[in-house]
């Protein structure tokens, strides 16, 4: 599923996920995001900021990293995450 666009900002809100599950990152829509590592939850947590299909993540160490959302997948750093599909 490709992000919705909302203005000039494609919409991540929602869970984000490895294929393998094993890295599991939320977007909330108040800007922060939780990313919980295998067993691990809130392995990292910080703020994230949009700009067209562009993500800004700074943690809450102060640790910054990008992300880019082509094609309905987020690309952040060197992962690869699909967003995770609601069931009904």
């Amino acid at each position: 599923m490709a992000g919705t666009v909302e203005g000039d900002h494609i919409d991540v809100v929602g869970m984000w996920v490895t294929a393998d599950g094993h890295i599991r990152q939320e977007l909330l829509p108040d800007g922060r995001y939780d990313e919980a590592r295998g067993g691990r939850r809130s392995a990292y947590t910080g703020r994230y900021t949009v700009t067209g299909s562009h993500l800004d993540y700074v943690d809450d160490t102060g640790f910054t990293a990008t992300g880019d959302i082509r094609d309905g997948v987020l690309h952040h750093e060197h992962l690869v995450l699909r967003r995770e599909q609601e069931s009904s």
